[in-house]
């Protein structure tokens, strides 16, 4: 019984015997992981995330075009809402990969925020390494189990919009207003602010957002009040 965990996990969770297990190996292993092993690691992920990319967009893309009628702007809307990096990134949380991934130790004590991309990275070299090996037909199957069964649940929610658009029409539909932003700190020098801002329905403060730009604390305040919503 070979007992390589990533032979195991290829077998086990993404139900594929690799032909060549390096390859999933290198779809695990950050670039920052060769700095600490640069005499017996020489490959790391960007190449092959760089083609699940490609591959991702194309399997998601098809499976919108054969399975809905509506207008492209709606199609493209949907596509990003399941390639973008905190949808990928949950599906390679469902799939367990964190215990795999091979990282720095200065990128293990990383923020939540950079974990979520480096497993949205790896998803996608994952993606890059099943269609190399296998060829595409099961680089599909491992995106449809994956991450297109989560798309009934985002029609559902509506988080296929960005958050800002999502609460306005929200609000609008609950109480005939329309949300309004509003700076409440700005710190920091100007080549490197950090913006507060709150969204307000009337006067009621509904969310707040932090952010480095103000677009992005919106968008993180939209995200907040939206939890208010159900």
């Amino acid at each position: 019984m070979d007992t390589n965990p990533y032979v195991v996990f290829a077998k086990d969770t993404l139900g594929v015997t690799f032909n060549d297990i390096q390859l999933l190996i290198t779809a695990f292993t950050h670039r920052s992981y060769l700095n600490e092993h640069k005499k017996s690691v020489s490959a790391h992920n960007e190449r092959l995330e760089f083609l699940g990319d490609a591959v991702l967009e194309l399997v998601t893309t098809k499976f919108l075009y054969t399975n809905y009628t509506d207008p492209e702007g709606i199609l493209t809307n949907w596509r990003s809402s399941l390639v973008r990096t905190e949808s990928i990134g949950a599906a390679a949380e469902r799939y367990e990969f964190e215990p795999l991934l091979r990282l720095s130790r200065g990128e293990k004590r990383g923020t939540d925020r950079a974990r979520a991309q480096i497993l949205a990275n790896s998803y996608e070299a994952v993606v890059g390494a099943i269609y190399l090996d296998q060829g595409y037909d099961e680089a599909e199957r491992f995106i449809t189990e994956s991450l297109l069964v989560t798309f009934d649940e985002i029609l559902k929610t509506g988080s296929w919009m960005d958050p800002k658009s999502h609460l306005q029409e929200l609000v609008q539909s609950h109480d005939n207003q329309t949300p309004q932003y509003r700076i409440m700190e700005e710190t920091g020098p100007d080549h490197d602010k950090i913006f507060t801002i709150g969204v307000f329905v009337g006067d009621a403060l509904k969310g707040q957002g932090k952010g480095p730009s103000k677009q992005h604390a919106q968008q993180q305040a939209a995200t907040a009040a939206l939890k208010q919503y159900g």
